[in-house]
């Protein structure tokens, strides 16, 4: 019997396991850590990927505006943030031209504290801050519509800047492909209306993981963004992190060009080869925060769904201090009860909240998965999870009544982040 420790909410959670049933333990590739973070910044903007560098873009007197990721999303904004400005000001742009723009999506406002702790106290006391609220239709612009019927409405705070610098980091997406790049803008600073319509296409089999090219999610919002984009100044900043919150690589340059090349990077840390797929996976999703609620933890169970055979048993850590994350996702699931039904309605009337319903209902579809979480049981239970309970250990117990005693183990101990595959 071997010992692991997982990342469970805000501590850990202790298992033990027969070693010998273990077929691989899913992991990041290793890659040294950046270890002078400020001169990564700056070899990053001035030595960008499809563009002039930053000295040749912006001109004294210029206003800026920053997006900024928001809790749910791990990004160190704190490291580069004050890096960034101290270097906008250097090349002529007062603290009063500049001012930062949560890219919230369809999540909750970020609290005053939270601002502060997301870019740093030092930056937060220099520049304006600002929510993209996706339901204050006042603060929204509207640049047209897609191809594909999707209306293209942007935050006000970055229509009337000379620069728009979109910062983030990047990891695999369940349905759009990637993170990060264009994903800033749309469905990051969109409203409510331009992110419905856009992530209806998550129902298509070709929105995907890791997935760009035919992926209808990705070239919705990369036409929507260009629409935006037109005779404007975006410049793009993404970082690339390990499991331990550590920056291993910068990208920075043209959004299109150089999301491309961060991607490929993506792809080397976070993919790993399986040797088939498991009877029994364990997964955590990696801890606080991406185990704040049942709409982030949704992405490990995709990640965790490339690594079971079907029928078999996902045995998921998530914490879940915020319950579900959404009164619709629960409203949903309690209404329709079926996989079937969910997805039904969605194709007649595409919501959200509702559509992370339908991305719980895929994995569960294909394998069983118990929960060690604090979420209330009955809520568990209403979204067709197999068991919630409160220990890895009660979890197995469970599992045996579906892969028996002795079933191949592969172990997700980062389970947000990497992605497996079987050559």
């Amino acid at each position: 019997m071997k010992t692991y420790d997982f990342a469970y909410g805000r501590g850990r959670k202790e298992f033990s396991i027969d070693e010998s049933l273990v077929i691989k333990e899913v992991r990041t590739e290793e890659f040294t850590p950046m270890s002078d973070i400020k001169q990564g910044v700056l070899d990053a903007i001035y030595n960008p990927i499809g563009c002039e560098p930053i000295d040749k873009i912006i001109k004294p007197g210029d206003t800026v505006a920053f997006i900024c990721n928001d809790p749910t999303r791990v990004a160190n904004s704190y490291d580069f943030m004050p890096v960034l400005v101290n270097e906008f000001n250097k090349l002529g742009v007062k603290d009063e031209d500049m001012h930062i723009v949560f890219s919230l999506g369809t999540h909750r406002d970020m609290t005053h504290e939270e601002m502060v702790e997301a870019v740093g106290e030092e930056v937060s006391s220099r520049l304006k801050m600002y929510n993209s609220t996706a339901t204050k239709d006042e603060d929204f612009e509207y640049f047209g519509t897609t191809s594909r019927g999707t209306p293209v409405w942007i935050n006000k705070h970055l229509c009337h800047v000379d620069h728009v610098i979109l910062t983030g980091t990047i990891v695999h997406h369940y349905f759009s492909g990637y993170g990060g790049g264009r994903k800033a803008i749309l469905p990051g600073c969109a409203a409510m209306e331009t992110v419905r319509v856009n992530h209806s296409f998550m129902l298509d089999k070709n929105a995907g993981l890791g997935r760009t090219v035919g992926n209808p999610c990705y070239e919705d919002q990369m036409e929507g963004v260009a629409l935006f984009a037109k005779g404007r100044s975006l410049f793009l900043f993404n970082a690339i992190l390990n499991a331990k919150h550590e920056f291993l690589r910068m990208f920075a340059g043209d959004y299109i060009a150089a999301h491309k090349e961060a991607c490929k990077f993506v792809d080397e840390v976070y993919g790993c080869v399986i040797p088939k797929l498991a009877d029994l996976v364990i997964a955590s999703c990696g801890g606080f925060p991406k185990d704040i609620n049942v709409y982030q933890m949704q992405k490990t169970m995709d990640n965790a769904m490339c690594a079971v055979r079907e029928g078999g048993v996902v045995v998921l850590l998530a914490d879940c201090e915020e319950g579900s994350g959404s009164k619709v996702l629960e409203e949903t699931f309690r209404r329709l009860k079926t996989p079937e039904a969910i997805k039904a309605e969605l194709e007649a009337n595409f919501r959200i909240g509702a559509n992370k319903a339908f991305a719980i209902t895929r994995p569960i579809s294909h394998a069983r998965y118990i929960l060690v979480t604090r979420l209330d049981r009955q809520l568990a239970k209403d979204m067709l999870f197999t068991g919630a309970v409160d220990t890895v250990e009660e979890a197995l117990e469970i599992a045996k009544q579906y892969v028996g005693d002795k079933p191949s183990i592969i172990l997700m101990p980062e389970g947000s982040l990497t992605v497996p595959r079987v050559e």
